[in-house]
């Protein structure tokens, strides 16, 4: 039986818990919101440089090289833009999975003990009984590390899909700049 000393140690637990993950959820919104600046300022710079220079051209030649030239790097800046939102959101995510998981140990041990104990005290001709809660608590135990290595592959596969899908649009985008360039 729980006393109330351990259930408020445990509430003030996962109250800690909680702001805990909610200041590393913040801290992810902080990163977006300052990364979302960098991206507007440099584009406001970079429109004023291109107003200047398509307003500086001397023929429709210039013109059309100017495009081409302005066109590759907004693919890689699109595509650097996502890497950067992607790695924003996977270490925010890193650091909730890794509290997550802390979490769960430390009530998976609690919980181990608790039925150790319970078990130490079991009355005598229960041990059907406490064979089954063993057995039940390490099946539970086997399919949540199951549920994570899952998930972590799950993350990683992905991750490496990101990366192929950015690579490959940005040399298509380099591919499609040089071959525009190279018409008369």
């Amino acid at each position: 039986m729980l006393t109330a000393e351990q259930l408020l140690a445990a509430h003030k637990s996962n109250v800690e818990t909680l702001f805990g993950l909610t200041n590393k959820a913040f801290e992810g919104i902080e990163k977006v919101v300052e990364l979302n600046l960098q991206v507007v300022k440099a584009a406001l710079s970079e429109s004023a440089d291109a107003a200047r220079a398509a307003l500086a051209a001397k023929d429709a030649q210039e013109l059309m090289t100017l495009q081409a030239t302005l066109l590759q790097p907004v693919a890689e800046k699109a595509a650097a833009y996502s890497r950067h939102l992607y790695d924003i959101a996977s270490s925010t995510n890193a650091e909730v999975a890794r509290v997550a998981e802390a979490t769960a140990a430390e009530a998976q041990q609690k919980f181990t003990s608790m039925v150790d104990t319970a078990v130490k005290n079991a009355p005598a001709g229960s041990e059907s009984a406490v064979a089954l809660v063993k057995s039940a608590v390490a099946t539970a135990s086997n399919a949540f590390d199951g549920v994570q290595k899952a998930a972590k592959q799950a993350s990683n596969v992905a991750e490496a899909n990101f990366e192929t899908l950015t690579s490959t649009a940005v040399k298509a985008s380099q591919a499609a700049t040089r071959q525009s360039q190279s018409r008369p």
